[in-house]
């Protein structure tokens, strides 16, 4: 680990390399206690790490996985993988305010200032910012900022949900009506196990009946991350060079299960189950 410095108010701290995720899981199912969380402030520190190269093995597992065709250029979502092992540190970190194991990933956006390549060698840096209350919890928004030679190209900000029993919560929604699908795709159990081994994020609720279980599902789930980059592989002859895609993660996608794709004239896209529910809402600008 590098010596840190000041940026934005926050301390940076320079990695020397990507953290190893399975020491990271550990921490985080620790972490899970409640002896060890209830911190109502972000930990003022910035991650970073340089010269993070692209494995074109799991590039192209990726594209598979995915449905992106297999090319040079990185998917929108990519970097997210890349830099997911950094953001898993700062979300384990003793002093984030919201453990790991139950957090919900509720919305995702991404900003592509460029086209990036494989052959390029990224930057990246990792913050938490904007904790805020939720009817249901709170939320944070965790940011991961992609750079080549010190322009920034690529940014991520996930929205994460920490359920915690609030007055007047309520789970209940308005169920709108659901559009035409434009597509419909079978998504097997293979799919949560193939993305956990190429994006990293092994979380059992994703590859395990069991894990699944202890959380409340009947049986694994789809990733999140993954929904998201499936719906852009089937916008793919659409996206410009540069745009921001923005989703919300509604239902989880059950493993196995059969999903509607929608495209919509406004620029936005939808997924949902056989019954019109809706797993996930986008909109591409």
């Amino acid at each position: 680990m590098g010596a840190g410095s000041e940026s934005g108010g926050r301390t940076r701290v320079e990695l020397s390399r990507m953290p190893a995720v399975g020491p990271l899981y550990r921490r985080a199912l620790l972490g899970a206690l409640p002896v060890s969380r209830g911190g109502r402030h972000l930990p003022a520190v910035e991650l970073a790490v340089g010269g993070v190269t692209v494995d074109r093995a799991r590039l192209a597992d990726y594209d598979r996985v995915c449905g992106f065709r297999l090319s040079d250029r990185l998917p929108a979502t990519f970097p997210h993988v890349m830099g997911f092992p950094l953001t898993l540190r700062l979300m384990t970190a003793p002093d984030f305010p919201i453990p790991l194991i139950g957090l919900v990933h509720v919305g995702n956006r991404i900003t592509v200032g460029r086209p990036i390549t494989a052959d390029e060698t990224l930057d990246f840096t990792a913050y938490a910012a904007n904790l805020r209350p939720h009817d249901r919890g709170r939320q944070v928004d965790v940011v991961l900022v992609g750079s080549v030679d010190g322009e920034e190209v690529w940014r991520g900000v996930s929205t994460y949900l920490g359920r915690e029993r609030t007055p007047g919560g309520s789970d209940r929604s308005g169920r709108p009506e659901a559009p035409a699908a434009t597509a419909r795709w079978r998504v097997e159990p293979r799919v949560g196990t193939q993305y956990a081994r190429v994006s990293g994020d092994h979380n059992p609720i994703h590859t395990s009946r069991l894990g699944a279980r202890l959380f409340g599902f009947r049986r694994p789930i789809a990733h999140g991350m993954w929904s998201k980059a499936r719906c852009l592989a089937a916008l793919e002859n659409r996206l410009p060079d540069a745009y921001t895609v923005e989703v919300a993660f509604k239902l989880p996608v059950p493993l196995p299960s059969t999903v509607g794709f929608a495209l919509l004239p406004d620029g936005g896209f939808a997924l949902h189950d056989s019954r019109g529910r809706p797993h996930l809402a986008g909109h591409l600008r």
